[in-house]
């Protein structure tokens, strides 16, 4: 089911096998209609991961990385829509030599080139493939069709992990393997077997659990793999190792004398160590409107931002407090604002539209007002730029023309080449995506963060400050520490006379990985421990 774990479950079992001396890559595949995940809905379907080259894609992608510790590419992701606009494209192209173009086999024909072409590309040792979407369900049955077409090409190479619920319910206190026995007969009726379960459940999968599974689902007791609940991802490749998965899995390729790393999993171990360890708190206060569903609370929106903020903070050997703030409270309730004293720290992530614009901008004017270390991604950038305008510079109606086209001063204004997009209804795809070089002025915050003058980071967005008003902003303080040399974009903002005050058009949090965080997050983790410590 949906947020059961396959995501990591596939980064994990990329990282051991990468452990062991292998090169590896990783594929998610979305059974949604959707061209990409630019269009989808961040609350319905979590954060959109931009990939260097520029692709928008499921968040995994972003796990896949951080893991990994290697960059991924548009290559490694695939939707329904994608896969079927290609078919399509290719069919009124004349393509298929006259023949009647077919779902099967054509279509899952065009997922075994995508996933052949990205083990090519990456000239990969292991290819892992994750599926989304839970078995059973009509969306993905193509998928699963490429898969058992792929064995039937690949006699040896193609194994086929499955990641089942065991729910313990509370009223009986006693694991149920009902659900992954008729899971299995599911993906039976597909043409497949499992070759492993990966066992998700609140808790370690015991003997008589595993026996049972054994016998019903036609699999050996060592091939059912115990996942229990972990209060850090980071710690599931040696939970799986603990049952000996990357044994099994090259067993089981009938690789005879299996490589080992040099160092494997030591560097990990000990990250993972000091994580497991930190128990004094650093409180972050993340101030978005992506949270809510129904009576729930969904932080998959910004995953990205959350894990650059753990692996920062445990990186200066502090236990992250993350804590969820609704941009809209601030709105209808003003006085809320001093709840904000309480934290070390206030991060203002990405977004759209005018809902919750208001209650940033009077966050960040506390930020700056009271000294309070502040981080702001992209839409954070833009409303540090709005409130300064606004209540330094006194350009009262300050705004962007994404919430108010009309505003006597536009200080963030969408990008001359976005206006055609915009007017043709050309939005899918189209932003200005993917990696940018920004250059960074000496003796500045940033500068001294990255401890280099040139990097490259990676963007999502069609609005960005009006060069018009820059001379202005400048003039009464506000310091354009990056910019992108190719057209003098600004990148990043600070204040010079305030503990942290940091700002980037870019999205820094798609490129900090589990042992090595971002600069920008070390720095401004840096200030909140000074912060805490006054």
């Amino acid at each position: 089911m949906s947020g059961i774990g396959k995501g990591i479950t596939t980064s994990s079992i990329a990282k051991i096998l990468q452990a062991r001396g292998y090169a590896v890559t990783a594929l998610k595949i979305d059974p949604y209609i959707n061209v990409d995940a630019g269009t989808m809905n961040p609350v319905e379907h979590g954060e959109v991961f931009v990939t260097k080259d520029g692709m928008e894609c499921d968040q995994d992608i972003g796990n896949y990385e951080r893991f990994l510790n290697q960059d991924l590419y548009g290559y490694n992701y695939m939707t329904t829509g994608a896969v079927y606009l290609s078919v399509i494209t290719k069919e009124r192209n004349l393509e298929f030599d006259g023949k009647c173009v077919e779902v099967v086999p054509h279509v899952p024909e065009e997922v075994i080139r995508r996933i052949e072409f990205a083990g090519h590309k990456t000239k990969a040792d292991f290819v892992l493939i994750e599926i989304g979407g839970t078995v059973g369900e009509y969306q993905n049955l193509l998928f699963l069709e490429a898969g058992r077409m792929m064995r039937l090409k690949y006699p040896g190479d193609v194994l086929f992990v499955m990641v089942s619920y065991f729910p313990v319910p509370s009223m009986i206190g006693e694991m149920k393997t009902k659900p992954t026995q008729y899971a299995v007969r599911s993906l039976n009726t597909a043409g497949i077997q499992p070759d492993i379960i990966i066992a998700r459940s609140s808790m370690p999968l015991d003997k008589p659990r595993k026996k049972k599974v054994s016998i019903f689902c036609n699999m050996q007791e060592q091939d059912i793999i115990s996942a229990p609940d972990t209060s850090c991802i980071y710690e599931i490749p040696l939970t799986f190792e603990k049952d000996k998965l990357s044994d099994r899995l090259l067993k089981k390729f009938n690789i005879k004398k299996p490589r080992r790393a040099k160092n494997g999993m030591d560097e990990w171990k000990q990250a993972l160590c000091v994580a497991q360890r930190v128990t004094r708190p650093i409180r972050i206060g993340i101030v978005g409107k992506y949270f809510g569903t129904g009576a729930f609370l969904l932080s998959d929106a910004y995953i990205s931002v959350i894990e650059a903020l753990k692996n920062a903070a445990w990186a200066e050997k502090r236990a992250p407090e993350l804590v969820w703030l609704n941009a809209e409270t601030y709105e209808e309730h003003p006085d809320a604002l001093e709840e904000l004293s309480q934290f070390d720290g206030i991060v203002i992530p990405g977004g759209f539209g005018a809902r919750g614009v208001e209650g940033k901008v009077a966050v960040v004017e506390f930020c700056r007002k009271n000294n309070m270390p502040y981080l702001g991604l992209c839409y954070g950038l833009q409303m540090a730029v709005i409130e300064f305008a606004r209540h330094v510079c006194r350009m009262a109606d300050a705004n962007t023309t994404e919430v108010d086209p009309e505003t006597k001063y536009p200080v963030i204004d969408v990008m001359p080449e976005q206006e055609e997009n915009i007017k043709e209804k050309n939005l899918g795809g189209s932003m200005r995506l993917g990696s940018y070089a920004c250059k960074l002025k000496n003796g500045t915050r940033a500068a001294d963060a990255y401890g280099h003058v040139r990097v490259n980071e990676r963007h999502r967005h069609r609005y960005e400050v009006n060069d018009v008003y820059r001379e202005r902003l400048e003039r009464k303080g506000l310091v354009v520490s990056g910019i992108n040399p190719e057209r003098g974009l600004v990148e990043i903002i600070e204040l010079p006379d305030h503990p942290f005050f940091v700002a980037t058009q870019f999205h820094p949090e798609l490129q900090s990985r589990f042992l090595d965080p971002h600069p920008l997050f070390l720095a401004f983790i840096r200030a909140a421990i000074k912060k805490s410590s006054a």
